[in-house]
């Protein structure tokens, strides 16, 4: 089976490039130019990468489609944002029946229907857990969509070695894993902020790393009005409390003895490393927090519990039912396959439930350079 994997953002091209390692066949990796296209350097990151290192290559829309027509692969990944699955998905049958994957690269609870819409066209969508694939499903029925979910374990786990989260000489870090969603308030960002350099205080035995998913100036695949950098500098604090960090999580994790976060996948990572952590609550907890899934789970915490470095270990029931399933349940790989095979055979794809202006936007979103694309959407408010 030959894949071509497409991705947009720096989350889906980590996602991706993990996923891939446990698929059989031929793959290549390429990342489609858009308004968030990740650095050189966070794209070699992505794919386990050194300073000197491969990065996976930036290709334009057409230059994409000239990969299609060459590598002829039987099925692509689309490992993008929504907007762009709906501006690529056109393209993937293009000559021939190919079988069009997508998925989303962390918790997704609760489903979306917004996340189905875009990704119609999809005959495979994968996602991590039991719960997810149920609500997902539900969705689909729903809007009458064919294509079929399936489940595989988060790939990042994979990386994060059971370490038992004991404090050491090797185990002297606290990491707070950023969110570029929420909070969306400046005062909160800095109440979390000044909870930590408590802790900093507090605990001068412990590094407290403050871990952003991209540095200032590089792209997210949300955006990020409040960098927590950038908040820092102008915090009335001493400054030389807490360390601020990008790279991978797992390197991270290696050292740590506890982990905290608002809302982020990477609480599933320090689940997986053994680490003890804390889901801060005192932001709400709900969809939109991105936390809702850790209700039950014994971890979440309080901004008090965090600047006295109290952490949690989960309920094992919790993690049973979501996201730490056994291998044996994970089905994506099969069930592609099963495609595949099927080839010619499969019914066209689902078409676009979008409006006109959506699907012209997605489309400029990965055809026009993004200063132009951003330009585009300037006029046409100004029109507006």
């Amino acid at each position: 089976m030959r894949l071509l994997a497409v991705a947009d953002s720096d989350s889906y091209l980590k996602w991706a490039a993990a996923l891939l390692r446990g698929l059989p066949g031929e793959h290549r990796l390429v990342v489609v130019r858009s308004p968030i296209t990740p650095s050189a350097g966070q794209r070699r990151a992505a794919v386990g990468g050194r300073e000197g290192a491969a990065a996976p290559e930036v290709v334009t829309a057409r230059r994409l489609r000239a990969l299609l027509r060459a590598d002829d692969p039987d099925a692509v990944l689309l490992a993008c944002t929504g907007p762009v699955v709906r501006a690529l998905s056109p393209w993937v049958s293009r000559g021939r029946r190919r079988v069009l994957v997508t998925g989303l690269p962390g918790i997704s609870v609760p489903a979306s229907e917004k996340a189905w819409r875009l990704r119609a066209a999809a005959d495979l969508f994968v996602v991590h857990s039991g719960r997810e694939v149920a609500e997902f499903d539900a969705i689909a029925r729903d809007l009458g969509l064919p294509g079929r979910t399936a489940r595989a374990t988060l790939p990042f786990l994979h990386d994060a070695a059971p370490s038992g989260g004991r404090a050491g000489p090797d185990r002297d870090r606290v990491v707070f894993a950023t969110q570029a969603k929420v909070p969306r308030r400046r005062e909160e960002r800095e109440r979390i902020l000044y909870a930590l350099a408590g802790l900093a205080r507090a605990r001068p035995d412990l590094d407290v790393v403050v871990k952003l998913r991209a540095g200032e100036g590089e792209e997210q695949t949300h955006r990020e009005d409040l960098h927590y950098a950038a908040l820092w500098r102008e915090m009335p604090v001493g400054h030389g409390l807490l360390r601020f960090e990008t790279g991978p999580m797992h390197a991270q994790l290696a050292r740590a003895a506890g982990f905290v976060t608002v809302s982020s996948t990477a609480a599933l990572e320090a689940i997986a490393a053994g680490v003890p952590l804390l889901v801060l609550s005192d932001f709400g907890v709900g969809a939109e927090m991105i936390n809702l899934v850790f209700e039950g789970s014994g971890v979440l915490g309080t901004l008090d519990d965090l600047a006295r470095g109290r952490f949690r270990v989960p309920d094992e029931a919790w993690c049973a039912a979501n996201y730490f399933h056994p291998e044996a349940e994970n089905d994506w790989v099969r069930r592609l396959a099963e495609l595949v095979a099927e080839g010619d055979r499969l019914p066209p794809p689902a078409g676009d439930p979008g409006g006109r202006w959506a699907r012209t936007r997605a489309s400029l979103r990965v055809e026009l350079p993004p200063a132009a694309y951003r330009g585009a959407l300037r006029l046409r408010r100004a029109l507006r």
